[in-house]
């Protein structure tokens, strides 16, 4: 955890978070543990400049992992909305993190040609 907390840039983060990745594997950490410090990692990255995401095992990468899947189809519609913030409330992930996360997808997205769009919530409709 001391090296988590030492960390200067995403980059060594994400070895850090590697790290883990592989002590998981070899079941040298458990589950819980890795839940654990990847939850620590996430926090410190969000210390750190950059848009670049820090891939951990942690609440937040599941819930990125599950914000990708919606926005595969480039489009993310009402229902999907609502499905995502039930997913945000069982992980305990803020609106905060996830409008971080969503500029950060949305960011990388667009540097590859991409483009998404997000249906807004009005009186009960969907504007596109």
């Amino acid at each position: 955890m001391r090296h988590i907390h030492k960390a200067s840039t995403k980059y060594s983060l994400q070895e850090i978070a590697s790290n883990i990745q592989s002590d998981l594997d070899r079941r040298i950490l458990s589950y819980e543990e890795a839940l654990n410090l990847g939850n620590i990692l996430q926090d410190r990255a969000d210390m750190l400049p950059g848009d670049e995401i820090v891939y951990a095992v942690s609440d937040r990468d599941s819930y990125r992992r599950t914000l990708e899947l919606y926005l595969k189809d480039g489009v993310l519609t009402q229902a999907e909305q609502l499905l995502l913030w039930e997913e945000r409330r069982r992980l305990g992930i803020d609106d905060h993190v996830h409008n971080r996360l969503m500029e950060q997808l949305l960011a990388a997205w667009t540097r590859q040609g991409k483009s998404v769009q997000i249906h807004a919530f009005r009186r009960g409709m969907a504007d596109v």
